[in-house]
């Protein structure tokens, strides 16, 4: 589920719900008319328009038939709830440009200025809206409006929002995750709210009276998705256990992916993050962490020009969460071997563009160089 930003200061008998999470519009979109529906007015209190439509034509005319529902008093008097459901023509698509369309939502926004009267109440949801368009605009103005759209796990940063609506959702259900499995259920669900809630309900319905959830479970339950894969082989070299890692790269070998891939989105950034981490803690005193978010309020408190070097995310702040994951394990390495891991990265790298040595050979020796020197090759625990 994405944050949901709501307008508060707006007027009481507008209200609108949006986004690209189609889960959570759908499902918050139904408890707000459950509760704006007049109490007592039965079918008559209710007005739903179907905002589902197959063409422009279709789409302007359920536009005027909502038009039409807020320019009519209830039969009996009292109060009524118009609701245009499920809008699917305010996106960026041919049937929405249609002028036809243009014209009806012009049409539709005269009639909201113009004012509803203290017996009606409008609720629009819509899964995909285009925020540049004046309709949308003249909306936000006027409507209690709660925006829900996808994270968008292919952007640093999302991990954090993501970690928080599966502890609230987990919460609800009285579910108690180890801070590992927490990490691995993120990282498979990729915060998308129906997949959440799905594993979610399995994993309760699974483990019946017990609320405990641990990360077999969780590799048990939830299917394993390439993001997971990655997830699962960056948790290996970072807990240095040689074995597993070794046999996640011929995993994602076998499924398709490619070398430099795995080098530049899987071991590298663990190995760079690591060190980064190790660095941070040896130079300021931070203390290892038993979870993500105490070391990010850490990093958050050093000086600016302590954190001018950390990796960032498009909005310009530090990508912490990746590295208070690298921080709890960032003890089971020397700084030099780290080092050394990341030469053999940038010579692995080199050896995958320009040679036609075996990449499976290339991406086992990177890991035993990286896990096997200065230590057991073996899974080192705490």
């Amino acid at each position: 589920m994405s944050k949901a930003r709501t307008r508060t200061e707006a007027p009481a008998k507008i209200y609108a719900v949006v986004g690209s999470d189609d889960v959570e519009v759908k499902h918050t979109a139904a408890e707000l008319a459950e509760r704006l529906k007049p109490a007592n007015a039965g079918d008559f209190g209710v007005e739903i328009i179907d905002g589902a439509a197959d063409n422009a034509d279709q789409a302007a005319a359920r536009i005027r038939s909502t038009i039409e529902a807020l320019r009519t008093l209830p039969f009996f008097g009292g109060e009524k709830l118009v609701w245009l459901k499920n809008a699917n023509f305010l996106g960026d698509d041919q049937k929405a440009r249609s002028a036809a369309v243009q014209t009806a939502l012009e049409e539709l926004t005269e009639t909201i200025s113009e004012g509803l009267g203290s017996e009606i109440t409008l609720l629009l949801s819509a899964i995909e809206v285009d925020k540049r368009r004046s309709f949308y605009k003249s909306l936000a103005k006027r409507a209690e409006l709660q925006v829900f759209d996808k994270l968008d796990s292919s952007r640093g940063g999302w991990e954090e929002q993501a970690t928080e609506i599966v502890e609230a959702r987990a919460r609800k259900r009285k579910l108690q995750f180890d801070g590992d499995a927490l990490e691995l259920f993120v990282l498979l669900t990729g915060g998308d709210t129906r997949d959440i809630e799905n594993e979610l309900e399995k994993i309760d319905l699974y483990l019946g009276k017990e609320r405990k959830v641990n990360v077999e479970l969780v590799r048990e339950l939830v299917p394993l998705t390439r993001e997971g894969v990655i997830f699962d082989l960056s948790n290996a070299l970072a807990e240095r256990d040689l074995e597993r890692a070794i046999e996640l790269v011929r995993q994602l070998l076998d499924q398709g992916e490619s070398a430099i891939g795995i080098l530049l989105v899987a071991i590298l950034p663990t190995v760079r993050n690591l060190l980064l981490a190790k660095n941070l803690m040896e130079r300021h005193g931070l203390s290892r962490p038993h979870a993500p978010f105490p070391f990010i309020s850490a990093i958050n408190r050093l000086p600016a020009d302590a954190t001018a070097h950390l990796p960032r995310k498009k909005d310009g702040t530090v990508n912490a969460f990746a590295l208070g994951i690298a921080a709890q394990n960032a003890h089971r390495f020397q700084t030099g071997q780290l080092m050394a891991g990341m030469q053999a990265c940038l010579a692995a790298n080199l050896q995958l563009v320009t040679t036609q040595l075996d990449h499976e050979l290339i991406l086992t020796e990177v890991v035993v160089k990286t896990l096997g020197s200065g230590g057991s090759p073996n899974r080192q625990r705490d």
